[in-house]
């Protein structure tokens, strides 16, 4: 199997660590490299697509198990619509191979370049949490191989208590082999999309909670440097007999995303002209003019692609904030403490002039795994620019954020943000999560090879 000793990095390009990277093919090759790392003293880590915004998929010092490799659909019955792969089969390639036939993944992040077994790690969520939850509610059954060499397969019903653990572990028990998916039928490749415009933070907040149950889909955009402008996107599947040329839309052709602007400029070069507004200057002038360009009400159709994967529009795009990169800040509110909350954040930030320069929100609902994220309530995400004359002043602003969220019964989602302390962790898991996770890695690794800078940043 290939290896190497090299530096990787987060997403957003704001943090960096060496590895010795490994790209194992079979279940065997990850033993063996468990194997390895118990002789050498070493800790290991998985790392998928690498799409994290933060040190998940990091280990400085230690191994990191790149399975990009481990990329092939095994198993895909159509009649059914449950697929079986491995764990670095991409979103991309998932959708891709299912949609042809009628079906959509239930759940999908913003970008189509996850892997599933990153997606279970963190039990990613998508615009539909408040109906869907997250992907781990769609999960069949999983294998993984364990560090003591044990396979398990889990499913709700068999391993129990491993599956809800390892779905959403962050990678720390046990590596995941082969997954088995629910997809969910489509009769159309389009989408009906609803848009209309929110004035306050306290409307956008509105408009989720009685969109919600109105729609298979809503989002909100939010312009947090103005502090509530803000633009919500509700969608609904076509039913059967609704959508135009089904055969057609459903096909890959229909569904790709354009790779040059207005059909000239290569899109790959967009972040280059995207650079000189990241500033906060220049992303109020871009909100200002995305809210003003909003303010009309409106229904039109869209490709499935074109509406879940706007993360992908713009190859490259979190290049465009700089040397030093970007980290993005995510809380998830209870729905009668969010307004209050996220209120006394914004204004801070633009107080101390660190505003964030994008800002998305979403709906959500409780979950029974073990390490879960989500509320009866809200998410909003944050993007913030990471400079060498901010950074210091960014970690204490985010500190500050965490105190806040957690003294309106917050919580965090450990594939973003990168200041959450150990303390922060206890105060919103709770000893006795925290307990039974520790019992559970105890049995599955007993030798503790299993760590990443996340896990260390966040368990101490």
């Amino acid at each position: 199997m290939n290896n190497t000793f090299t530096i990787l990095e987060n997403f957003g390009h704001s943090l960096k660590a060496p590895s010795y990277r490994f790209q194992p093919k079979t279940t065997a090759e990850i033993y063996e490299i468990f194997q390895l790392a118990k002789k050498m003293g070493l800790t290991v880590s998985a790392r998928g697509g690498g799409r994290s915004y933060n040190d998940a998929a990091l280990n400085g010092g230690g191994i990191l198990l790149d399975l990009s490799a481990m990329n092939q659909i095994l198993e895909w019955d159509q009649a059914s619509g449950q697929v079986r792969c491995e764990p670095g089969v991409t979103l991309q390639q998932l959708w891709q191979k299912v949609l042809p036939d009628g079906w959509w993944p239930p759940v999908v992040s913003g970008t189509m370049f996850t892997t599933l077994g990153g997606c279970l790690a963190a039990n990613i969520h998508g615009k539909n949490n408040f109906r869907m939850g997250p992907i781990g509610e769609h999960i069949v059954e999983f294998s993984a191989v364990l560090p003591t060499g044990a396979e398990v397969t889990c499913s709700p019903k068999k391993n129990a208590d491993l599956f809800y653990a390892m779905i959403s572990g962050l990678g720390m028990l046990g590596i995941f082999t082969s997954i088995t998916m629910q997809m969910k039928k489509m009769h159309s490749g389009l989408l009906e999309v609803h848009a209309w415009p929110t004035r306050t933070l306290k409307d956008q907040l509105t408009s989720l909670e009685e969109g919600a149950p109105k729609f298979d889909y809503i989002v909100g955009w939010l312009d947090t440097i103005t502090i509530g402008h803000g633009q919500i996107h509700a969608a609904n599947y076509l039913r059967e007999g609704e959508g135009p040329e089904p055969q057609k839309t459903m096909q890959l052709a229909y569904q790709d995303l354009p790779s040059r602007l207005f059909g000239v400029m290569p899109k790959s070069l967009l972040h280059y002209f995207m650079t000189p507004f990241m500033n906060n200057l220049g992303a109020w002038a871009i909100n200002t003019g995305k809210y003003f360009t909003s303010l009309r009400r409106h229904t039109f159709r869209e490709s499935h692609a074109a509406f879940h994967f706007l993360l992908d529009y713009v190859p490259l795009w979190e290049r465009s904030y700089g040397r030093g990169g970007l980290i993005q800040y995510q809380s998830f509110l209870p729905k009668e403490t969010a307004l209050q909350a996220w209120t006394g954040m914004l204004t801070l930030a633009k107080k101390q002039g660190l505003p964030s320069y994008l800002g998305v929100t979403k709906r959500h609902r409780p979950d029974k795994f073990l390490l879960t994220h989500a509320v009866d309530g809200f998410s909003l995400a944050l993007d913030f620019k990471v400079t060498d004359g901010n950074r210091a002043r960014l970690h204490a602003l985010l500190q500050e954020y965490d105190r806040i969220a957690l003294e309106h019964g917050g919580r965090f989602y450990f594939a973003k943000n990168s200041e959450t302390s150990p303390e922060t962790t206890r105060a919103f898991l709770g000893e006795e999560t925290i307990a039974e996770f520790k019992k559970l890695k105890k049995r599955c690794d007993p030798n503790g090879l299993l760590e990443s800078d996340l896990y260390r940043r966040v368990f101490g």
